[in-house]
């Protein structure tokens, strides 16, 4: 795990990234404190910065496929996928995809939910790095690996923005290599 808070703009000024990081009480239910990354993605340097780092832990790990959670992870995941040269995936929320699905109840902090993902998404023996913006619980990217592992791929890797420690979701993966930028 990295924890890379402040970094250099092109233009030399020194960017905290927990800057970009706002706090949105009491969403998407009470009680819960949601980690906001909309202004990281409304600052290029900060938003290139994070994916350019994402991109190095992975660039030489033969990475086959990029998965991204919805709906965050597939604004890391994307453009991830673009630069490594990979095909990406969406892992989505139930009945969002048109084609046939493996799909997956698990529990969240605040609830239940369900992923799915095509049938078609990943071949035997692939390798995945699954993105998301933040890691708590390790609920969603728990129910992503085993979706992968499901289908015959093998997981690479599971890569986030931020994550909270205080949640134990790393510990929830713990077998798994969990790569977060920093730590909230």
């Amino acid at each position: 795990m990295n924890i890379i808070p402040q970094i250099q703009t092109p233009q030399g000024e020194l960017l905290d990234l927990k800057e970009h990081i706002r706090d949105i009480q009491d969403f998407p239910v009470p009680g819960v404190l949601f980690r906001d990354i909309t202004p990281l993605l409304q600052n290029p340097a900060a938003f290139q910065y994070v994916v350019d780092r994402l991109c190095e832990r992975y660039d030489d790990q033969s990475i086959d496929v990029v998965m991204g959670i919805e709906a965050r992870g597939f604004l890391i995941g994307a453009p991830m996928a673009y630069q490594l040269d990979k095909p990406f995936v969406p892992l989505r929320k139930e009945g969002r995809l048109p084609y046939e699905t493996r799909s997956l109840q698990y529990a969240l902090e605040y609830g239940e939910n369900v992923i799915e993902v095509h049938t078609d998404a990943v071949s035997q023996g692939q390798r995945v790095v699954i993105t998301d913006d933040l890691l708590a619980t390790g609920g969603t990217m728990a129910a992503g690996a085993k979706l992968v592992e499901e289908m015959g791929g093998v997981v690479a890797g599971l890569a986030v923005i931020i994550e909270l420690p205080d949640l134990d979701g790393r510990e929830r993966l713990s077998g798994y290599d969990v790569f977060s930028l920093m730590q909230y």
